[in-house]
């Protein structure tokens, strides 16, 4: 049975002729046609590095929604699948590329930006090639396994004067442009208590739980997702400190490089608190924020692609289904093409990491860390 998020060569091509029609339905036509008008009609040219099941099932079918960039290139390790897309997705085979081919990229005029989905131990070779190479760069999250890395990626691209963006797709979607103005405006005053759970039971293995490549277990994976939505609610306000537990293993012989299950708690200097859950051997995916004059909860689907569940203390909330993906990049897009800061940048990244940082210390510590950030 076909998966709802498979997209075959046909529905994928069916995209990009149907994304000029898109243009004429949107609210922000005059700005898409402006935009490309300025860049003498031609869309920004992206190529994906690591051609996993994110790339494959996420960022190729939001690439053929896309308004102001489009999907120009791969980079792959394994020589019959750069083919096999070149050919289904009519790539120039010229702009396929090995890992060890990589740097070449540097002289094909075609790619604009190139979007790291490798596991994250490997982002900071990748993104730092990238820079060097002239290209913008999209680090996938977690952007990277620790802080120094984060600053490495950072000062490479400062360096070669492009910009860094972290695939914070949530930061897009309309659910969660309304938490961020419910934070900013107070409609429910200050979001002072918030509750975060995701995790999902992982079969069999993966890179995920491999130290070396995912960095660490559910907290870099999926813990992140509660982190960020934190922060969303709290107007941008970060944690000063956190306390952490691990849970006992329940699979120790499979969850032997990371942890299972962790539950932490950060705390801000107003005063403000999220607890927070996450784990690969139970099912939850919740999130809330309450202040004093109401309230905002997700209590399914919190961080999952599309479809969120969403109601507050004034009553349900639903927005039309839209690709997170796809609004992530032709942001990107419009930040390369007018010089703006990307919303989600890898200074965004680094702090998350250094929170992450942070729980781990005070799980293995058991006992408070406060957070540099």
């Amino acid at each position: 049975m076909k998966s709802k998020f498979d997209v075959s060569r046909r529905d994928f091509l069916r995209g990009l002729s149907l994304s000029a029609a898109t243009l004429a339905a949107g609210p922000d036509l005059k700005r898409i046609a402006e935009l490309l008008a300025q860049n003498q009609g031609r869309k920004l040219g992206i190529a994906l590095l690591g051609l996993g099941r994110y790339a494959t099932n996420q960022l190729l079918p939001a690439l053929s929604q896309t308004k102001l960039c489009y999907l120009a290139g791969v980079v792959t390790g394994h020589p019959q699948k750069g083919q096999k897309w070149a050919t289904d997705y009519h790539l120039n085979p010229g702009n396929v590329y090995s890992y060890e081919t990589f740097d070449r990229i540097a002289d094909n005029k075609d790619i604009d930006i190139v979007y790291v989905v490798t596991p994250p131990g490997l982002h900071p070779e990748f993104v730092i090639r990238a820079a060097k190479a002239g290209k913008h760069v999209i680090s996938e999250k977690p952007m990277a396994t620790s802080v120094a890395d984060c600053d490495r990626m950072i000062a490479a691209c400062k360096a070669a004067k492009v910009q860094l963006s972290v695939g914070y797709r949530l930061q897009f979607d309309p659910y969660r442009i309304e938490l961020m103005r419910l934070a900013k405006e107070q409609d429910f005053g200050s979001f002072k208590k918030m509750t975060g759970a995701f995790a999902f039971v992982m079969g069999q293995h993966e890179w995920r739980i491999e130290k070396k490549l995912g960095g660490g277990g559910p907290m870099m994976d999926l813990g992140i997702y509660v982190v960020q939505a934190a922060i969303m609610a709290a107007n941008s306000e970060l944690p000063v400190s956190v306390s952490a537990q691990e849970a006992p293993k329940t699979r120790p012989d499979f969850f032997n490089e990371v942890e299972e299950k962790l539950s932490w708690t950060m705390d801000f200097a107003s005063g403000r608190r999220c607890e927070g859950v996450t784990g690969f051997n139970h099912s939850v995916n919740t999130f809330r924020a309450e202040g004093d004059k109401g309230w905002i909860e997700f209590p399914r689907d919190a961080f999952s692609y599309s479809g969120a569940v969403c109601t507050t203390s004034r009553g349900p909330l639903s927005y039309d289904k839209m690709n997170q993906q796809a609004a992530q990049m032709d942001d990107f897009a419009d930040c390369i093409l007018t010089g703006r800061k990307t919303p989600v940048p890898g200074e965004m990244g680094r702090s998350h990491m250094a929170i992450i940082s942070a729980v781990y210390e005070a799980a293995r510590t058991g006992k408070p860390v406060k957070i540099h950030v």
